[in-house]
């Protein structure tokens, strides 16, 4: 993700299940349901609920457009996702490791956030931005060190340009 990317939004794409339940609906015309779901090999309960607007899943979604002869890309619609900062991203990282106890997470999230906060406020010029010595690696789920090294990274590049931009 670039650096410049950080916390602000990027497109990304919604199904537009409305308009696959329409189109579905009209290329079954006359037939029965039952009969179109045997062609589209899918269940009769999926062929009603994708009529009326619902997500199918990703198979019955596939079959669909293939029995309409569509492209699936035809039904998703360009909406905004928010982009996680890097601290965001560390942070996500050591929750999700299952050794580390709920609460063990938090009390990292809690000193990495501490940290961003203090070097960021407090940036003298032609001092690092950013330290950190991973003693602790070795015992890490694998790849997190490297992970958390090159957020850290991104924190101490984003830290500069601000300094050099003068909004620190």
């Amino acid at each position: 993700m670039p650096e410049e990317d950080a916390g602000r939004t990027r497109p990304a794409e919604r199904l537009d299940a409305a308009k696959l339940g329409a189109l579905i609906r009209d290329h079954r015309g006359r037939r029965s349901l039952r009969q179109a779901a045997a062609e589209a090999g899918v269940s009769v309960s999926t062929m009603s609920r994708v009529e009326a607007g619902a997500q199918p899943d990703l198979a019955s979604f596939t079959a669909l457009c293939a029995w309409v002869g569509v492209s699936p890309s035809r039904f998703f619609t360009p909406i905004a996702e928010r982009l996680d900062t890097p601290v965001e991203v560390a942070i996500a990282h050591l929750s999700a490791d299952p050794r580390l106890a709920p609460e063990h997470a938090s009390s990292i999230a809690s000193v990495i956030r501490q940290m961003y906060d203090a070097l960021a406020a407090q940036v003298e010029p032609n001092r690092s931005l950013v330290a950190c010595h991973l003693r602790a690696a070795s015992t890490m789920r694998p790849g997190v060190p490297e992970r958390l090294g090159s957020i850290l990274v991104d924190i101490h590049r984003e830290l500069e340009k601000r300094v050099e931009s003068g909004q620190l």
